[in-house]
């Protein structure tokens, strides 16, 4: 996550990656870039402001993990950290509202099939938020093309730009590597610490 100006736009940009999050009561704009990953972009109307997470996988909704955990490479960890963070800056649950964005299928086998992420991760987003009764004002998933989104976390606005075919590439060894990250962790398993007295 890092923030920088861009001359479009008069806020702060802050631009998060797989694994990430970021909430703000401030007038900034969140952005990401996205292939087989979502985000979701969670704001409360009446308190004016929002955040925005970007996960990798939907991950299990009783995997003991998710409380040991602070990783969003998850989408079920993502949500809950997200939410959270919206809490502590004073949102009600209860007036949340969601936009969801990504999930392409832009990961490809060497045999040139597609995987199961993308419409894993969609299902995920929208089962969730039904399931949390959050209500979803908007969407943008599926199709092929990776999007880069700018979300205004004060009005619940987003712009969504989709990205040419000769960038794609780029978006698809990103996320190659970063699945390739968690996985690499997965099998790895857990860390445990230990204090000394």
């Amino acid at each position: 996550m890092y923030s920088h100006r861009i001359t479009q736009f008069e806020q702060e940009v802050v631009t998060i990656h797989p694994g990430e999050y970021f909430a703000t009561g401030e007038d900034r704009i969140i952005s990401t870039v996205l292939g087989s990953c979502i985000a979701v972009a969670l704001y409360s109307p009446a308190a004016r402001f929002g955040g925005l997470n970007h996960f990798m996988l939907p991950g299990e909704v009783n995997a003991r993990e998710f409380v040991r955990s602070d990783n969003a490479k998850y989408g079920m960890y993502a949500m809950e950290l997200l939410i959270n963070e919206l809490m502590k800056l004073g949102a009600r649950r209860a007036d949340l509202k969601a936009k969801v964005f990504g999930g392409g299928a832009v990961l490809h086998f060497a045999d040139g099939s597609t995987t199961k992420i993308p419409q894993g991760n969609i299902d995920f987003a929208f089962e969730y938020l039904e399931k949390e009764g959050i209500p979803i004002l908007a969407s943008d998933v599926g199709g092929r093309e990776p999007r880069k989104i700018f979300f205004f976390p004060s009005s619940g606005k987003v712009l969504l730009k989709r990205i040419p075919a000769n960038l794609v590439t780029l978006v698809e060894k990103e996320e190659a590597r970063y699945l390739s990250a968690i996985r690499v962790g997965e099998k790895a398993g857990p860390v445990v610490l230990f204090g000394g007295d």
